[in-house]
């Protein structure tokens, strides 16, 4: 039935109608100060200005607007507005132009004319079912969707939106475990916008699998109620996108560490293995995780005391040794009556759970037996099931692991409750009401992380709050950290894995991560290790493999493999100083971690070069793996335009230099070209590097190494210059784990660089906030240098030290905790 009205609503969206210019009745459109309404026969639609460049729509039948209220967006932010320029056919703001049509079509146009979103048809209905269908311009690709399969680009593909428990999912599988229902269109006339399209039900996308002319989406219930973010620039239909839906809060600087799990780590002494382990190979390490059977039964909120006897004691010891641990804590509850299990008598009293359509309390079978669910969206459920946490932040646990949380059900057809079962509303300026799962199923997860993070936020309310979770909503990112769900240990999953991340990012979930070496069949040796050296930069990054399946730690294929994992792990601690500052910068802005190239380089989407495996972390660095890592040919990296050098070597790339051996063997070869939109070099494949670049016009933080971030670096922070256009860089640090970032206990400070007639110049500016850095001493190395240089601060000279073979210059100066310029002359 479903898909019948998929394929009515589809049709409906998709039929022929008139072209504008045909279009004769003038359109009844009713002037707002922050907008317009347009009536029609059957609908009134209303077009409201939140900001210049954010427009909310809403339609509603028979002239009754849909309830003003949200999952994702806070009535605070619903409530913005500006003022707008009215006009006959619609109204203008500051950034945009909206007209109506008589037959109740829009169109969305950047002040200069230029389309940025049109309808191709008026809205449809059928039934509580409707269906919207915009034009596709040819050039235009379409990005985001969460986490969806299908690779990264969306056009010519139809997705639908039902949180799924995915075990072992295809890389063409939908749906899967998330529902974000926002894209970005790229390419178009009037530059990047997105669109986001509020609606809890089981929504559906078609970016013309049915019609490459046609973009439409629908909804077979639920409110009319979508958002046009202009931009022009992808970046800023991003950036515009968290301001609606809310950024990621700050994670704690652990969280950005390397990450050791298995399903399961079965006892304490195996626990205490491992990380010993991982101490004695040198491996840095930050958290492990402890999956369900650390659990008695399976039982959330408890303890196996046989296997894990002293879990607080455990867990200070593994402090010391600088580990924090993760815990997992689905939200099935074990319907255990009787027993003294704390979680099921209290929710029983408190009438916390969901209810059946007939009243008796909904029962299903998940690890525990039979389960019941708590009702999250009820404030004061969400409360109380906060305070559960309580034992587990007083045994030392750091974060918590939200599984399962679609809902996932055994032993049903749909593998999730049925759609009749009733929650009970009283939340988010909704109307105090029942409804059922059919509308709640997309946010739950997503509240059951909201109640996680809110309580782990109260019990320990100057501490940064960690939560991972598998299923989610529009807006999650305000919660949870996220990862792509139970993959599977191919090359096709590496590549895929990629590919979530970068739409992960891009809608509002900047921390993604994927199972590294995949959850579920056990990867050969070298995929483990190509796995390893990608994972090095994803925003989350952990090892993470099922029962029943080859061992996946560091160094379970030999000592060779594990040198190498072993020197990716390191360089990623190296980078902390950079990693860090991209994490703040995404809580303040919303700029994912790991992006799409074409995210702060526009031409490359018009690249010759296969991109399906090329990303960039930040701006900065470009990480470019094969595209068939599996076999041995050559490949092209195209590299936009500007400069960029061999991060291995410090060479520039494509010269013979970057193609000599570094710390990690560089896999540019000598030769390159210019392009139209950049510069392309040669890549032959090596099973013991990864192409990696730095856009010249960079200042790169880099620290000393160390086992884990609980460790404090020994020596000056290394600031390195690769001199170019707009050349800066950023620092930022705090104490890493506490609150105290929001009183102003932090450092933030920006740097340049500019070439200057006779050599170069580095400025820092003014440092924010007063926290007070680890290192008290910089060390500089400017790359692309040769001869000698003279170094001078404040008129004083600095020693420096050139190397002609590495082509860098290099000097130690004190910390800069005031603005202040370095200049550096050749000679």
């Amino acid at each position: 039935m479903r898909a019948t009205m998929l394929l009515a609503l589809t049709a409906l969206a998709t039929a022929t109608v008139p072209s504008l210019a045909s279009a004769q009745a003038a359109p009844a459109v009713t002037a707002r100060a922050d907008g317009a309404d347009l009536a029609t026969a059957g609908a009134t639609m209303r077009v409201v200005a939140l900001t210049d460049s954010i427009l909310r729509i809403r339609i509603g039948r028979g002239g009754a607007m849909p309830e003003d209220a949200s999952w994702a967006v806070d009535a605070k932010t619903r409530a913005q507005h500006v003022a707008v320029t009215p006009a006959a056919d619609g109204f203008a703001t500051k950034a945009l132009r909206v007209r109506f049509r008589a037959d109740g079509r829009l169109r969305v146009e950047d002040l200069a004319g230029n389309l940025i979103s049109e309808d191709a048809a008026p809205v449809a209905f059928d039934g509580k079912g409707f269906a919207l269908a915009k034009t596709m311009p040819q050039a235009e690709h379409y990005f985001g969707m969460g986490d969806k399969t299908g690779g990264l680009d969306r056009r010519g593909k139809s997705f639908v939106d039902w949180n799924t428990d995915a075990f072992g999912f295809g890389s063409g599988d939908d749906p899967i475990y998330k529902s974000i229902p926002f894209f970005i269109g790229v390419g178009g006339a009037g530059g990047s916008y997105g669109l986001f399209l509020d609606n809890t039900t089981r929504a559906w996308f078609d970016f013309g699998h049915r019609d490459d002319t046609r973009l439409a989406f629908g909804a077979p219930d639920g409110p009319i109620d979508y958002y046009l973010i202009a931009g022009p620039t992808t970046a800023e239909v991003v950036r515009r996108y968290t301001d609606l839906t809310g950024k990621a809060p700050l994670v704690p600087q652990w969280a950005l560490g390397y990450q050791q799990s298995r399903y399961s780590y079965m006892t304490a002494d195996e626990l205490r293995s491992v990380a010993a382990r991982l101490r004695q190979e040198r491996v840095p390490t930050d958290v492990l995780w402890l999956d369900i059977d650390w659990q008695d039964r399976n039982r959330p909120f408890t303890v196996d005391t046989k296997a894990f006897p002293d879990m607080k004691g455990l867990l200070s010891d593994l402090k010391r040794d600088g580990f924090k641990v993760v815990t997992i804590t689905d939200l099935h509850v074990a319907q255990a009556p009787d027993q003294g299990y704390r979680p099921y008598d209290e929710g029983i009293k408190r009438d916390a759970f969901v209810h059946r359509a007939d009243g008796s309390v909904y029962v299903g079978p998940v690890w525990p037996g039979p389960s019941v669910f708590p009702d999250f969206t009820e404030t004061k459920v969400r409360d109380w099931y906060g305070t559960l946490f309580a034992d587990q932040v007083r045994m030392g646990v750091a974060g918590a692991w939200n599984d399962m949380n679609e809902p996932a059900i055994f032993n049903t057809p749909t593998k999730t409750m049925p759609a009749d079962v009733m929650h009970r509303i009283d939340s988010d300026g909704f109307n105090p009401r029942t409804a059922t799962h059919a509308e709640i199923h997309n946010v739950y997860g997503m509240q059951n992380t909201r109640a996680t993070y809110d309580g782990l936020r109260k019990l320990l309310p100057d501490e940064r709050a960690f939560v991972m979770t598998r299923a989610s909503y529009a807006g999650g990112q305000r919660y949870a950290v996220t990862w792509t769900g139970d993959n599977l240990a191919t090359w096709d999953h590496l590549k895929l894995s990629i590919q979530q991340i970068i739409n992960l990012g891009l809608s509002g979930f900047s921390y993604g991560a994927a199972d590294v070496g995949g959850f579920a069949g056990g990867p050969s040796p070298e995929l483990l290790t190509r796995w390893f050296q990608i994972g090095a930069f994803y925003p989350v990054f952990r090892d993470h493999s099922a029962k029943g399946t080859p061992r996946a730690e560091p160094w379970v294929d030999g000592p060779d493999h594990l040198a190498i994992r072993r020197r990716f792990v390191e360089e990623r601690y190296r980078l902390m100083p950079y990693l860090y500052a991209l994490a703040e910068q995404n809580a303040r802005a919303g700029d994912p971690i790991l992006r799409p190239v074409f995210y702060d380089y526009p031409s490359a989407m018009r690249m010759s070069c296969d991109q399906s495996w090329t990303f960039t972390v930040g701006r900065s660095l470009l990480v470019a793996p094969a595209p068939h890592p599996d076999q041995p040919q050559a490949y092209d990296v195209c590299l936009p335009a500007g400069g960029w050098y061999d991060y291995w070597t410090g060479q520039r790339a494509g010269t013979p230099e970057a193609a000599d051996n570094g710390p990690i063997q560089s896999a540019t070869q000598a030769t390159g070209q210019a392009t139209e939109h950049g510069d392309k070099v040669r890549v032959t494949p090596r099973i013991d590097t990864l192409p990696v670049f730095v856009r010249a016009g960079t200042i790169l933080p880099r620290q000393p190494l160390v086992q884990s971030t609980a460790e404090t670096p020994s020596g000056p922070l290394q600031l390195d210059v690769y001199p170019g256009e707009d050349c800066r860089g950023d620092l930022y640090a705090d104490d890493g784990h506490s609150m105290a970032f929001i009183r102003g206990v932090f450092l933030r400070q920006g740097m340049t660089c500019t070439m200057t007639s006779g050599g170069l110049k580095l400025a820092f500016g003014a440092r924010q906030g007063r926290y007070a850095p680890w290192w008290k001493q910089l060390r500089v190395v400017v790359h692309g240098w040769s001869g000698d240089g003279a170094v001078s601060l404040a008129r004083k000279a600095v020693a420096a030290q050139s190397d002609a073979t590495a082509g860098t210059l290099s000097f130690v100066l004190p910390d800069q905790r005031r603005a202040a310029e370095v200049m550096i002359a050749r000679r």
